[in-house]
Formats: structure tokens, C-alpha cells, sequence
């Protein structure tokens, strides 16, 4: 993260339609992209400021115009909504005219709240799938086509494939020499996932991240309030807000455990989280509900391999704090990744009964 002053951080405040006053900021560091604050008076926080990646998001005016075309929908009794703050000339964002590629937003700040790595239990599994799918039946009647790609093929195994291949022809020895164990792996896993035929599924506004830690929960009562981290949000296809899901509910270790024996694939956890999709009701496609298990597998690895690229172009993309995390990310997803595999028939099981039914 850049070191802000609390001066220039009240000084970009100052440019959003906030009470005027001296406020303080206090780094929240659980996101690899964006440097984020929490603002607060008088030890009441109040506000999230953001500094928007520029070099990951391109299009801000775009991603910010997805975001705001989407909290339209982002609002029921069983869905508590998010708000932007705008600046003082009506914008969704402000760039700073001292920094050119300097961007932030304002959001408002849900207190008596909590997120989780990791399901501790059946009951935030079971909320965590409930919520995902309200978001998904409160966004069914959005159009895709009005939202950008503020990452472009986010999930498409092919352009990833390509960069992985790109990556080990420029990668250093030293480093490719440490990865061996996980280059192999991720070239078989490829080859299976290319084989897993899919056919077109429809296209929704998905969230394209639902990491268990992007879902606020209520302190109080453990309820799934809503989705945060609206960055990713554009056209998709559902199977990879569930498999994305998944990784980090039915996955009990962090993303970079090193001890691999800690990493499980929660069966129990699993099955809360499905039924907790299927308490919204009937919303997905036969062909939706046919590529969920494909989900379950593609999106870990997916996770693996843009974590073993990045490690091998000497980790331009994600935060790290030790020389080897990207690399230690890469090996632990990777063994999801190999357990999703080993449970695939479970998995289409407990699918079949629940959401099928």
C-alpha cells in the first residue's frame, strides 16, 4: 500500500459530499488490489474510502457506472444496501488532479458487522449460499449488455492458459526450479478442464468474486447482509460466483496454507451452502445447474494458476508479503483444487438433491 498522510487522505475526503470536520483512516489490508481506509469520528466509523487500482481497472468510469447500475437492484427486506457516496460535483468517484491516475470512491460503512475467511460453521455456510443467490434474483432482470468488462475474460481458462505459458518462457530459473511441483500440476488440470465440455450458458451480471470475505455479516445475529468488494461486477456466468464461493466455504485452511494437511474440502459445509442457494427458490437453468460442478473445480484452479503466474512474472498483480506467497497461494488452491476433484460425484450428488428437487 502507498503511505497517505492523514492530512491528503481529510484533503480527498473533503472532495465528497461528507460533514465538514478532522476525520481519521484506518488501513483495512485483507484486499490484494485496491488500498482501502476506514474513516471514522470520534471512534464512530463511518465512511470506507477507496483508491481504485487504475492499473488493474482500466475503465473507472465504466466500473463505477456497473456499480451504480446495480445497487439500483441491491435493495430488499432480506438485503441490506450499499451506498455511495457522491462527490461534491455529483460524481461516483473523484481523481485527483495532483495524481492523474489517482481515483477514489466513498461508500457508506455497515457497523455491528464482520466478514469471514472461512466457514466456522453450517449456519454461515447456509447464510453465505442464501445471500449469493438473493443477489443473483435481485439482478436477474439487469441487462449484461449495459455493463463493461472491467476485466476483461476474467475467468476464461484459455486467455489464462495462454498467460501461464507466456510466463514460463520469461519466468527465472530460480523460480521456475521452486514451482516444478505446481507447473506440472497445473498443465494436467488444464487438460482435464478442457475436457469437462460446457455448454453456452446464459448470461447474468454476476459478481465474479464471492470469496467468503466479500460477504458482511451481521456481529449480532451471524445474517448475511450483502456483497461487498463490487469491483468485478459484470456479465457472467453463475457457475463462477458459485465455484468462487465454494473455495473459500467448503475450503477450511487459508488461501496460502502451507501445511496442506489442513485443507479440506467440507462436505457439510458444502451441502449448508447449497441449501442456503436453494432457499431463494428456482432461479437457475437446467444447464446452469449442470455446470456447477465444473464450477467447483475451474474456479479454484483458476485462482491457483493467475497466483503461479503472477509468482513466475516475479508477482506484478498481487499484494504479497513474503517472497514466496504467490507461490505458497498457487500450491494451497491447487490442492482444493485436486480434493474438488477427488469429491466430484459427491458433489453433483448433494447438487442433484437440493437444487434439483
Amino acid at each position: 500500500m502507498i503511505s497517505y498522510s492523514e492530512a491528503m487522505l481529510n484533503g480527498i475526503l473533503g472532495k465528497f459530499t461528507v460533514p465538514k470536520g478532522q476525520y481519521t483512516f484506518q488501513p483495512m489490508t485483507s484486499g490484494l488490489i485496491n488500498d482501502t481506509f476506514l474513516v471514522s469520528q470520534s471512534n464512530s466509523p463511518l465512511f470506507v474510502l477507496q483508491r481504485i487500482n487504475h492499473a488493474v481497472f482500466e475503465n473507472v468510469s465504466g466500473l463505477m457506472l456497473n456499480i451504480e447500475q446495480a445497487l439500483a437492484h441491491l435493495h430488499d427486506a432480506n438485503y441490506t444496501q450499499l451506498n455511495l457516496v457522491k462527490t461534491v460535483e455529483g460524481a461516483t468517484f473523484y481523481s485527483s488532479e495532483k495524481e492523474p491516475s489517482s481515483h477514489w470512491r466513498l461508500m457508506s460503512f455497515l457497523d455491528h458487522t464482520r466478514t469471514f475467511d472461512n466457514a466456522p460453521d453450517e449456519t454461515v455456510a447456509f447464510e453465505a449460499g442464501r445471500i449469493i443467490g438473493k443477489f443473483h434474483v435481485l439482478l436477474q432482470n439487469a441487462d449484461p449488455g449495459t455493463y463493461i468488462d472491467t476485466i476483461p475474460r476474467f475467468h476464461d481458462l484459455t486467455l489464462r492458459e495462454v498467460q501461464f505459458n507466456t510466463a514460463l518462457k520469461s519466468a527465472n530459473t530460480n523460480r521456475l526450479a521452486d514451482a516444478h511441483t505446481s507447473i506440472s500440476f497445473a498443465k494436467e488440470t488444464i487438460a482435464k478442464l478442457n475436457a469437462m465440455h460446457i455448454d453456452t450458458l446464459p448470461v447474468r451480471v454476476c459478481h465474479n468474486d464471492t470469496k467468503l470475505n466479500n460477504i458482511l455479516f451481521s456481529v449480532k445475529t451471524q445474517k448475511a447482509l450483502c456483497l461487498i468488494d463490487l469491483d468485478t461486477l459484470m456479465a457472467g456466468n453463475f457457475m463462477y460466483d458459485f465455484g468462487d464461493a465454494v473455495r473459500t466455504i467448503a475450503n477450511t485452511a487459508p488461501e496460502d496454507e502451507q501445511d496442506h494437511n489442513k485443507i479440506t474440502f467440507n462436505m457439510t459445509l458444502f451441502e449448508a451452502f447449497v441449501k442456503g442457494l436453494a432457499s431463494n427458490g428456482k432461479f437457475l437453468s437446467k444447464k446452469e445447474l449442470q455446470s456447477l460442478s465444473t464450477g467447483v473445480v475451474l474456479m479454484p484452479f483458476l485462482h491457483g494458476l493467475r497466483a503461479l503466474t503472477d509468482y513466475l512474472e516475479n508477482d506484478r498483480y498481487y499484494k504479497v508479503n513474503y517472497e514466496n506467497q504467490n507461490l505458497d497461494r498457487a500450491l494451497s488452491l491447487f490442492n482444493f483444487t485436486e480434493k474438488a476433484l477427488y469429491e466430484l460425484n459427491h458433489v453433483r450428488t448433494i447438487i442433484a438433491g437440493i437444487l434439483n428437487d
